[in-house]
């Protein structure tokens, strides 16, 4: 598996997303720890959570705590595996998701996720989504805290536009490592803020790379180039897509969600497609 950087750590070019072996549809925790571990032996060392990934009220950090089920019945070396979750996202079991940047949420949110995870420092934490009740400043000035105080060992932001990519930098001190931000064929309006990661250096890390997972099988139906181009390669649509976006810059990491081992061993195999010019050229102008 080749690699990429995200601050001074170097991970798999593939993450994996958690969210849906934890929300609505998700399988039973077996199917999930074979696909963790799936991807585990597959060479991926970035598995991408957070503490809203849950499906009822009474079940806060469902992901996190199934993430550190896996990883410590993995019978091989989890040592180089980055661990990112996040903070400031909330689901009060009605379906729907709310906010709360608070420092004081974050603060709290960060402690609990340090036990579910059972680990001293988190890997890296993310401000979940901006707070309009709360000035940002505030909100990745928490952030800015939990780094100094060793609670976690990169700081990074999401669902963010250039402004505050900027000024979330500015106020951790240029020790800000990555951004993610939606981004897949069929929302193609974070490339602003890509392109932004790649000038300053940043980590970009797609989430839902392939569309929202009730989409995600549909990517060559709904998106005609990206079979055709599958076809030629003798490969799967999706994984010509993230090898699309892995092309766009190196600072991109796409982190596709899976609930199901098969998925994401096609996902990773994306690392080793190289597309021609004119196939990105084609891919890009897909509207």
């Amino acid at each position: 598996m080749r690699t990429r950087r995200i601050g001074d750590a170097q991970v798999s070019e593939i993450g994996l997303g958690g969210m849906p072996m934890s929300i609505e549809g998700r399988p039973d925790e077996q199917r999930s720890i074979a696909t963790i571990h799936a991807a585990l032996e597959a060479g991926v060392t970035l598995i991408d959570t957070a503490d809203s990934y849950h499906r009822d009220a009474g079940e806060v950090g469902h992901n996190e705590l199934l993430i550190a089920r896996a990883l410590a019945s993995f019978g091989g070396d989890t040592s180089g595996v980055l661990v990112a979750t996040k903070g400031g996202h909330l689901r009060p079991g009605d379906g729907s998701w709310t906010q709360d940047g608070s420092p004081d949420h974050l603060k709290k949110a960060c402690e609990a996720s340090l036990k579910r995870l059972g680990v001293e420092a988190i890997g890296l934490y993310q401000f979940h989504r901006p707070d309009p009740k709360v000035p940002y400043a505030d909100s990745i000035g928490a952030i800015r805290d939990l780094l100094d105080a060793g609670k976690i060992r990169y700081a990074g932001i999401s669902n963010t536009n250039p402004d505050q990519i900027r000024e979330a930098n500015e106020i951790l001190g240029g020790r800000l490592v990555s951004v993610q931000n939606q981004f897949s064929p069929a929302f193609r309006s974070s490339e602003p803020e890509l392109e932004l990661c790649a000038e300053m250096g940043i980590a970009f890390l797609p989430w839902a790379p392939l569309g929202r997972s009730s989409h995600a099988g549909e990517l060559g139906s709904r998106f005609a180039p990206f079979a055709e181009v599958a076809q030629a390669h003798g490969v799967s649509p999706q994984q010509v897509c993230l090898a699309w976006m892995l092309a766009k810059a190196p600072v991109v990491i796409p982190i596709p969600g899976s609930s199901r081992p098969e998925t994401i061993l096609d996902s990773v195999k994306a690392a080793d497609l190289r597309l021609s010019d004119d196939e990105l050229a084609r891919l890009d102008s897909v509207q």
